[in-house]
């Protein structure tokens, strides 16, 4: 199905040269002379790369084969990563390179959402938050707290988050997948 440009908006998924992509921006333009156009950032949804492409207004693309799947983060064997879809139990090895940054944020039994292209695996979805448990940090220091003072903390999972003062070493906290920002600590 072919898709307009006045159909864009933040999130759809696009089909050019036969590689899948989502609009991760876009802006309509009119300039005094000549016609409109749509200046747009696409992510490539097999490589992750993302790169800015420009249509002309009323220019159509096509809409990808790609489908979204609930699927459950089992564990990590060497440089696969099992994942099990939680209707049918099937499950799917991912390598590390597939997964990309995603993976200093996955647990076991976390729910992500699968992307199939074509009826293959090609990506995987985080949730926008997860809670982790601080599993290293150092201590903030008495008097040590200046506003928005921030120390880096380990979490369960492996990544580094810039967190406040006051978060200890055991302590729940709401990370955002998407940057990797501390928003909040959880009791």
């Amino acid at each position: 199905m072919a898709i307009d440009t006045s159909q864009f908006k933040n999130g759809l998924k696009i089909e050019i040269d036969d590689d899948p992509f989502t609009i991760v921006y876009f802006q309509h333009v009119k300039p005094g002379k000549g016609g409109a156009f749509v200046r747009t950032k696409l992510k490539n949804l097999r490589t992750g790369r993302i790169f800015e492409k420009t249509f002309r207004s009323g220019e159509k693309v096509q809409e990808p084969d790609v489908s979204e799947t609930k699927m459950q983060f089992l564990y990590a064997d060497g440089e696969q990563l099992v994942f099990m879809d939680t209707k049918t139990y099937d499950q799917i090895p991912f390598s590390v390179e597939q997964v990309g940054d995603a993976k200093q944020f996955l647990q076991e039994n976390l729910d992500v959402d699968v992307l199939f292209w074509r009826g293959n695996p090609i990506n995987i979805e985080l949730p926008q938050f997860i809670v982790a448990t601080v599993s290293e940090c150092e201590p903030g220091l008495k008097g040590d707290t200046a506003s928005g003072a921030t120390k880096p903390a380990t979490i369960e999972t492996g990544a580094v988050v810039n967190v406040p003062l006051f978060i200890k070493e055991g302590e729940k906290i709401r990370v955002d997948t998407r940057t990797g920002d501390y928003i909040e600590r959880v009791n």
